[in-house]
C-alpha cells in the first residue's frame, strides 16, 4: 500500500518552547491537499524546517527533515527575509544550489521555476524594491527550482486582492503539476484554484482534525459546527446526541452536524444541562468561505 503523503503521529511541535501543535494526529488520502486552520509550527515541521519535539510528522513514512535534507521535499514561506539585492532567479537558483544541484543545474533549474510561474518580466529585478507579490512569486519559485516532488506551501495568495489571488492561484496549479503537494491557508475559498485542484481538504481546530475530505464535501457541511469545549466534554456529546445530533469527538473538540431541525441555542442548552463550557462555536464552511 502507497504511504500517505503526510501522517502525524502525536506530534507536537514548539516556538520558543511553547506548544503551538501538541497531540496532533493524521494520516492523509490525497496527492493535493489543502490544509486550513493550522499553526505556522506544522507548516514549519511538514515542510521539513521544524523537527517536531514530540511524535513524528512523515511524508511519505519519512521524518519531513529528513525528506527535506534528502532533497524530497521543498517548502515555500509565507514572507520569509530575502537579500534585497537578489532578484528572483539568483533566490531560485541558489535554492537549487542549497538542495545539492551543481551551478549548471541549478541555473536551468531556476530558469524553468521562473518560465513556469510567468515571471520572465520581473525575474531580473532586485527584491529589495519588489512588491509582496512578487517577493512571494519568488520564494515558490526557489521551492520549485530544488526539484524536490513534494512541495510545501504557506498560501501565497493569502491576503491578496481577489482578481491577483485567482490569476496568480491558477499559474501556481500550472506550475506544480506533475508534483504531489500541500498547501497551508487560515481560510481558502471554494472556489480558488487550489481548492478547485485540491482532491483532499483538512480543517484544524487547535491540535485537531475537524473534518477531512474532498473540499466540495466539507464546503456542503453548511450545518456543521466545531465546539472547543471545557468541563464535561463527554456529557456534552452525549446531551447534543441526545437531542438528535451527530457527533465527533476529537479530545476536547466536538464536530457537531445539527441537522435540519436543530439551532446552534439547542447546543447552548446542552451545554448548560451537561456542565460544559463551550469555549468556541465556529461552523466548518467558515475555513472554506
Amino acid at each position: 500500500m502507497t504511504e500517505p503523503l503526510l501522517q502525524t503521529n502525536d506530534a507536537r511541535a514548539d516556538v520558543g518552547g511553547v506548544p503551538q501543535v501538541d497531540g496532533l494526529t493524521l494520516r492523509t488520502t490525497g496527492e493535493r491537499i489543502v490544509v486550513l486552520g493550522a499553526a505556522e509550527a506544522l507548516f514549519d515541521a511538514v515542510s521539513g524546517a521544524r523537527k517536531p519535539s514530540r511524535g513524528a510528522v512523515l511524508v511519505h513514512a519519512e521524518a519531513a527533515d529528513v525528506a527535506l535534507r534528502g532533497g524530497r521535499v521543498a517548502g515555500a514561506a509565507l514572507d520569509p527575509a530575502m537579500p534585497p539585492k537578489w532578484t528572483p532567479r539568483t533566490y531560485a537558483r541558489w535554492s537549487a544550489r542549497l538542495a545539492g544541484h551543481d551551478a549548471a543545474i541549478a541555473s536551468k533549474l531556476a530558469d524553468e521555476a521562473i518560465e513556469k510561474l510567468e515571471m520572465r518580466v520581473i525575474a531580473d529585478a532586485p527584491l529589495g524594491k519588489a512588491e509582496r507579490h512578487v517577493k512571494r512569486a519568488a520564494v515558490v519559485a526557489g521551492a520549485l527550482a530544488t526539484a524536490a516532488p513534494v512541495i510545501v506551501l504557506a498560501d501565497p495568495t493569502a491576503g491578496a486582492p481577489d482578481a491577483f489571488a485567482r490569476t496568480f492561484g491558477r499559474i501556481l496549479v500550472a506550475a506544480l503539476e506533475g508534483r504531489e503537494w500541500i498547501v497551508f491557508a487560515p481560510t481558502m475559498a471554494l472556489g480558488a484554484p487550489l481548492a478547485l485542484e485540491a482532491d483532499e481538504a483538512i480543517v484544524l481546530e487547535g491540535s485537531q482534525v475537524a473534518a477531512q475530505g474532498a473540499p466540495g464535501e466539507l464546503a456542503a457541511q453548511e450545518r456543521t459546527y466545531a465546539l472547543k469545549v471545557a468541563g464535561e466534554v463527554e456529557a456534552l456529546a452525549r446531551a447534543v446526541e441526545a437531542r438528535g445530533a451527530k457527533v465527533r469527538r476529537s479530545a476536547s473538540v466536538l464536530v457537531v452536524e445539527l441537522g435540519e431541525s436543530l439551532t446552534t441555542r439547542d447546543l447552548m442548552s446542552a451545554a448548560l444541562e451537561s456542565h460544559a463550557i463551550i469555549v468556541e462555536l465556529s461552523p466548518l464552511t467558515r475555513a472554506l468561505a
